[in-house]
């Protein structure tokens, strides 16, 4: 059965329908024309297996049943899509972009731009002056409830429609909408305090005068500035000098990329050769850069000086460059600026994150919706009984508005109050410190998940790096045997330094013949040790810092003093991956040191103290294309030439020289959960580097495909390398990831991790995390490039039952293109899904398409800047203040210190937040309700008159001082412990079904508030004497009671606040009984006959619904009463 199970290539339904259109047949034709897939569609349903339409022929009748949009399909919500549609096109046309170009730019001399570039201010602002008012209206009222309620209010200006007081109608809106006003002039005033702090930062600018202060806000294009050591760079410059001898800097980005690493920045060095600042007016000089772009790794550009003979003509990188928003953390720096506002790279990444709305707030729109229809159907049924005699339209309105308690304005705001309630517990419970909920409006979404996507490096991982493990090929050494190196390098220097007499010694005792092999394979192995320590101790990025002393300065060390400013305890490491920073600590340990490095050269010092000088000829920076580093250095004693690299095997493999051992050992490492580089050398002479110098040069300098260019020629070297080493290095598990995941687990939710890291190392730590359980099997998904293995990759995955899944990014992208729906619908089957070498789109992608397809909450969680977008896509996105910097926690809706605080996070805040918040808007909407069912009873009694029972501040007092803080109390209750929620996950999938606010619940209060309202009303009218004036008391204080009485039978668990509010609005109701004169009779409401009137109507009331909940609770107890019993 299983080898026939047709595979369907992009469903009907599928999002990626637009890539089978006209202009892309024949691409696929030529693809599908070597297996023909159309004829055996891949279907997931065990009843569709027969049905084997093609989408191709498909198509066709798609378009038919597009053209067919009449009348039905424009009423039918078609108009909504036209609207959209319109609206899109004027905004497109009000908004269109300025095309970003590529630019000249003169050192000094903004007058010599030819474009007119943005403004660099900084503008968070969401309105002005102007929009202000129209804008916050418009976000009120786009909402179904506000805009009915104004509806419904300006109704009472007419006349004929006017039924009550107009404060009763508009003190609850004009309320409602005040506090939405003032919150968000609050947030407005803040965002444009700190625009203006940023904006009004001073920075000074070198002019043909001097230097002149000026205001960030002011910067333009072509402008020199001078960044002083930790200031913010105002905008994305050039780095033209520094007051650092190197020649270089150091800068912070963790606020553009979110990595607390420093990275160092090189000047252009035919302005740091320049003797004095005010040569750089003296030149005529121009930088062309590239139009802005995303990217923040990248750039390409030139730097020309047109003023001496030859021209001198630079290439400018990446490492020439100051984004804005980074800091300077080394020396002054003297910067040419080239882009502002709009165009510096730190605004093109910030992305507008989407305002998110929980899943709660739409199951309460469409209950407000179907409250709406049911208040309109009360209404036509209440004018059809009276005959429709008389202007039968205007008293179909004044029903309309006299039901319009059916529909409470109270809702919006006691749940605004309760999520601000839910944020504040969160960020006061102690087992939980340091926890910062960022996003009030969706803390109830933390109850319903069922998928977490997680990053992998510094969310389940510390992201702190330990050497583990070096392996040679034909020996290994662990932990247990790093002294065996240690003595190795000891041994192999001491020989260097004593070469002559250690010779003369080997000659003059020749006395055994048979021991000389043993030392000849003890040297063999030592001198491979100490090539490896030294590969490794060279080829990196690595830069020692030493704390400045009162005098002298940091990273300057004399010669004369190199003892005093190399001490170890003085030093630390500087680079922008901690796998480099763990490989240097580790050299240092077996003796081989770090003590100092620039532009130029970097020192080594042996065991025995010697000072090893190695001048850096080039330097290959890692990529995450190339996934590999390397350095090209001349040794100062020597003049040897050696080129190093090191990088991920799968870069490697290729390079190295033939082996038969560094595939098999990569693994045994990846499977022990350690991150591997191999390490390797070549040995250069110098016309080889010559020749390979020019060429790289004349590659840096050309405009058009300079990296594919630059690469061609690296790679021209990167063959036949000398295989030294596999180095093995630890990322270690964060404290209770094993017992959280498995919370998690248990409470029915499945977790994804995306990373970054290759497939080995994702698999170990998947494992030793027990993200997937030893029990389980790992189904690893081949590498596919193509359709056709797609498909029988998949096919392959589906036999496979209760396995995890294992894929890697480029795979993944592959199935998503043609089977989209079909991996998604096997991938969500899985109890574990292991994405590696995702990109931070792709982890975003991922997201939208579990949202897309499954319909369920989901939730990220990151600690880098790398997952910011993968945060802000999700339902629910969770950033951990990490190593890598607050860029994802301050990007995520709630921030946490910890993994682990994870579980308590959504096992308790999260399940009580939406058990709260249901039964919270459930409760409102009863207490509408109620009353609107006593009006319904009161008219049609009386004949159908639209007359309201309750008029004035009886309405109003009934919806606030009277039953506002009992009702809002339920944010306190509970149904079991905190302890007893994580001790059994099982309660938090109960949620997922979303059982605790649905229609069947919603109907269980609607039968309660017509039952309740017909007795009270029935009550009062049959048990009321002469007049008119006792049903209103009798009814309005039995209603009031019954409503206190309902609060504390919906309550599970009492809280002394609750017991407080039930007693003070009982007090307040009582106290105000003797300014009520005008509605009741105070001589009537203090005789026996009223209380026992409403002792019996409240009694019968109430009494029946205690008793269902006794026998509920008695045959058919829910699950989290059992526990707490």
């Amino acid at each position: 059965m299983a080898d026939s199970i047709p595979l369907n290539p992009v469903r009907k339904n599928s999002k990626r329908a637009p890539y089978y259109t006209a202009d892309r047949a024949g691409r696929y034709q030529i693809e599908d024309d070597t297996s023909n897939l159309d004829e055996m569609p891949l279907m997931m349903s065990e009843e569709a297996f027969e049905n084997d339409e093609s989408d191709y022929q498909t198509l066709p009748r798609a378009r038919i049943s597009q053209r067919r949009r009449g009348l039905g399909w424009f009423l039918c919500g078609g108009w909504k899509v036209l609207c959209g549609s319109c609206c899109q096109c004027l905004l497109h046309i009000c908004r269109r972009k300025k095309e970003l170009k590529a630019r000249t730019v003169w050192l000094g001399y903004p007058e010599k731009c030819e474009e007119k570039y943005p403004k660099n201010g900084i503008k968070n602002q969401k309105y002005n002056i102007l929009t202000f008012i129209p804008g916050v209206l418009y976000q009120q009222f786009k909402f179904f409830l506000n805009l009915y309620f104004l509806v419904v209010a300006c109704s009472q200006f007419v006349p004929s429609l006017k039924i009550g007081y107009l404060y009763t109608y508009w003190a609850p809106l004009g309320f409602v909408l005040a506090v939405t006003m003032v919150r968000e002039a609050v947030d407005e005033v803040r965002r444009y305090r700190r625009d203006k702090e940023m904006n009004s930062q001073l920075y000074s600018k070198l002019t043909v005068r001097g230097k002149v202060q000026v205001k960030s806000s002011d910067i333009q294009v072509g402008d020199l500035i001078i960044v002083e050591k930790n200031q913010r760079v105002p905008a994305d410059m050039i780095f033209l000098r520094t007051s650092e001898k190197t020649g270089a800097c150091f800068i912070r980005t963790d606020q553009l990329d979110g990595e607390t690493d420093w990275k160092l920045k090189v000047a252009v060095a035919c302005t740091q050769r320049l003797s004095a600042l005010g040569d750089l007016f003296s030149i005529s000089a121009y930088v062309y850069a590239q139009k802005p772009q995303l990217d923040i790794h990248s750039f390409e550009g030139n730097f020309t000086r047109e003023d001496c003979d030859p021209p001198i003509h630079e290439s400018l990188s990446i490492e020439n460059t100051l984004w804005a928003s980074t800091v300077v953390a080394s020396g002054t720096v003297i910067g040419v600026v080239i882009y502002t506002g709009k165009e510096t790279r730190s605004v093109l990444n910030t992305s507008q994150s989407k305002n998110k709305v929980g899943l709660l707030d739409l199951e309460l729109n469409r209950l407000t919706k179907a409250l709406f229809l049911a208040q309109v159907v009360l209404s036509v049924v209440m004018v059809a009984l009276q005959g429709f005699i008389g202007p039968w339209f205007r008293n179909l309105f004044r029903f309309v508005v006299l039901f319009s308690y059916i529909i409470p304005i109270s809702l919006r705001v006691n749940l605004d109050m309760g999520k601000s309630a839910y944020g504040w517990m969160i960020m006061k419970d102690e087992n939980i410190p340091g926890t910062v909920v960022r996003t009030s409006t969706i803390p109830e979404e933390l109850g319903r998940l069922v998928y977490l996507l997680t990053d992998k490096t510094g969310t389940l991982t510390q992201n702190e790096m330990v050497f583990k493990r070096l392996h040679l090929g034909t020996v290994s050494y662990g932990m247990d045997t790093m002294d065996e190196i240690q003595s190795h390098i000891i041994q192999s220097y001491a020989q260097v330094s004593s070469a002559p007499s250690n010779g003369s010694s080997e000659i003059s005792t020749p006395s055994r013949k048979a021991p000389p092999s043993a030392p000849k394979v003890r040297k063999s192995v030592s001198s491979r040790i100490h090539e490896a320590v030294k590969a490794i101790a060279l080829c990196h990025n690595v830069t020692p810092v030493y704390e400045s002393h009162a005098n002298g300065t940091s990273g300057e060390p004399e010669s004369t003093e190199a003892d005093q400013d190399f001490s170890d305890d003085n030093r630390t490491y500087q680079a922008s991956s901690p796998d480099e920073v763990a490989l240097v600590r580790w050299t240092e340990s077996v003796g081989l040191t770090l003590v100092n490095r620039d532009l130029t050269s970097l020192q080594l010092k042996t065991p025995a103290g010697q000072i090893l000088t190695f001048y850096i000829l080039q330097i290959f920076p890692f990529t995450s294309e190339s996934k590999r580093m390397g350095i090209i250095v001349r040794e100062e004693a020597t003049g040897e030439i050696t080129f190093y690299m090191k990088g991920a095997d799968v870069a490697m493999a290729s390079i190295v020289q033939y082996n038969d051992w560094l595939e098999e050992e990569c693994g045994n490492m990846a499977r022990e959960g350690l991150r591997t580089l191999v390490v390797a050398k070549k040995s250069l002479s110098e016309e080889q580097y010559q020749d390979f110098e020019s060429r790289y040069n004349h590659a840096k300098l050309s405009l058009h495909d300079r990296s594919l260019k630059v690469a061609a020629v690296v790679e021209s070297l990167e063959r036949e390398m000398e295989l030294l080493c596999l180095t093995g290095v630890e990322d270690q598990l964060q404290t209770d990831v094993r017992p959280t995941l498995e919370l998690l687990r248990n409470a029915g939710i499945k977790i994804w991790m995306l990373t970054g890291d290759k497939l080995e190392t994702a698999t170990c730590i998947a494992k030793s995390s027990h993200l997937v359980s030893r029990n389980q099997d790992i189904h690893v998904f081949r590498p596919v490039s193509n359709r056709s293995e797609a498909h029988l990759e998949l096919n392959a995955f589906r036999r496979k039952h209760d396995c995890a899944l294992v894929i890697s990014g480029d795979s993944l992208e592959v199935c998503l293109r043609y089977y989209e729906h079909e991996f998604v619908e096997l991938a969500c089957q899985c109890p574990a899904v292991v994405c590696c070498r995702c990109s931070p789109t792709q982890k975003a992608q991922i997201v939208r398409l579990l949202q897309q397809h499954t319909a369920n909450r989901t939730c990220a969680i990151g600690d880098g800047g790398n997952d910011v977008s993968m945060i802000q896509a999700a339902d629910c996105g969770i950033g951990i203040e990490g190593k890598e910097g607050k860029q994802a926690s301050l990007a995520a809706d709630f921030s946490i210190t910890q993994f682990k605080h994870i579980g308590r996070l959504l096992m308790v805040h999260g399940r009580n937040s939406y058990k709260r918040s249901a039964a919270l808007g459930q409760f409102v909407m009863h207490r509408g309700m109620i009353i609107s069912a006593m009006q319904a009873v009161f008219s049609s009694i009386f004949y159908f008159a639209s007359v309201p029972l309750y008029q004035g501040f009886l309405m109003v007092g009934y919806a606030t001082i009277y039953t506002m803080f009992p009702v809002f109390s339920l944010v306190l209750d509970q149904d079991v412990k905190p302890d007893m929620a994580l001790l059994y996950p099982e309660l938090y999938k109960d949620l997922t079904k979303g059982r605790s606010l649905s229609f069947k619940t919603f109907l269980i209060w609607v039968l309660i508030s017509v039952y309740q309202g017909g007795i009270l009303m029935y009550g009062a009218l049959v048990l009321f004497d002469q007049e008119f004036v006792h049903v209103v008391a009798i009814s309005f204080t039995a209603l009031v009671l019954t409503e206190l009485l309902m609060v504390a039978l919906t309550i599970r668990t009492w809280h002394w606040l609750m017991v407080v509010a039930e007693f003070f609005s009982l007090g307040c109701y009582l106290a105000s009984l003797a300014f009520l004169n005008e509605y009741f009779d105070l001589s009537f409401i203090t005789t026996k006959a009223f209380l026992w009137k409403v002792c019996v109507i409240t009694l019968v009331s109430c009494l029946p619904l205690y008793i269902i909940k006794y026998l509920k609770r008695k045959f058919s107890p829910p699950s989290y009463s059992k526990l707490s019993s």
